[in-house]
């Protein structure tokens, strides 16, 4: 956290910063990590693994390879190409790895299913060039994308946003307000429940977790997700979305349409509420400072942090 908020000062200090960051804001959460002396991962082996609802069979060696994607339902998609399934070691590591070989992703990453190419293709381009920085410098699914946005050539990155762009987005995640969330632990860049119980929150967050881990770990894109947020936060986000609280000029359906299915804009509906919720954080604290990105910087200069945990929770409750 203290390595985060370094780089909020830097990109202040730089002119960077969108809004005013509070001196207690600790969004430490947003970012889960196996953390130090946790359990460690499963030994890879050759043992051939299933899903449910599979007939592929994959093992974990196979799993874990970044530059050869298993793809767990290759008939639910068309067929993806090279660059989606294929990377090249050791620095472009195959799109399909951490973003599935439907473009569903996963909480710790984007969910490209859907979204214009011209857009996918822009943000790695400001990736690349550090128009789109890391909130946090050391973790991990963020600087893999640097360096796979600084590696991969113009035409794979053509190549993998025109097959995206054309995929209907599906949402695998359920919006849940709690007042006592279950008990979690980070693990993997995600939480995993535990089943135990849980404090209450003492500040809004966002606790996305696999309902099956496992399957979670075996890269299964069928597998759901459940993201405990505060009681009350998508009616207050519908609030903010639909009447443009705080002094922002303009509702969220101006630019990314009704119900939030996309527009001038991207689509956010039903996408996973933790993923959103870094990136309205990035725009505020200038961390995205891209021109694309500058649209975003009046809307979210006066909010806080909970209500972008409130936007987020009400996006992602949406139907895609």
């Amino acid at each position: 956290m203290r390595r985060l908020r370094q780089l909020l000062m830097i990109a202040g200090v730089l002119g960077l910063a969108g809004g005013a960051l509070a001196a207690d804001d600790d969004i430490s959460w947003a970012f889960p990590r196996t953390a130090p002396g946790g359990p460690p991962g499963a030994r890879a082996t050759d043992v051939p693994l299933s899903v449910p609802g599979s007939t592929q069979h994959f093992s974990t060696v196979q799993l874990r390879n970044r530059f050869e994607v298993s793809d767990w339902f290759p008939a639910s998609h068309p067929a993806a190409p090279a660059a989606v399934l294929h990377g090249h070691p050791p620095g472009t590591m195959a799109c399909g790895f951490c973003h599935l070989p439907d473009g569903e992703g996963r909480p710790e990453n984007a969910p490209l299913a859907g979204l214009p190419a011209a857009y996918i293709q822009r943000q790695v381009r400001d990736i690349a060039s550090g128009a789109r920085l890391p909130l946090d410098p050391s973790w991990g699914p963020t600087t893999g994308m640097q360096q796979v946005a600084r590696a991969a050539t113009p035409a794979e990155v053509a190549q993998a946003a025109a097959y995206f762009s054309k995929l209907k987005y599906r949402s695998l995640v359920r919006v849940v307000e709690a007042a006592h969330p279950p008990g979690t632990v980070p693990d993997a860049s995600i939480y995993r429940l535990t089943g135990a119980a849980a404090s209450p929150e003492k500040t809004p967050r966002i606790i996305e977790a696999a309902d099956d881990f496992a399957r979670f770990e075996q890269r299964d894109a069928s597998a759901g997700y459940v993201a405990y947020v505060p009681v009350g936060a998508i009616a207050r986000g519908k609030l903010l979305a639909t009447t443009g609280g705080h002094g922002t000029t303009q509702r969220c359906s101006t630019c990314h349409g009704g119900n939030l299915q996309g527009g001038l804009g991207p689509p956010l509906a039903g996408r996973s509420p933790s993923y959103l919720f870094r990136q309205l954080y990035a725009f505020r604290s200038g961390a995205r400072h891209g021109a694309g990105g500058a649209p975003m910087k009046p809307v979210v200069a006066r909010l806080a942090t909970a209500d972008m945990v409130d936007l987020a929770a009400y996006a992602g409750s949406l139907k895609p």
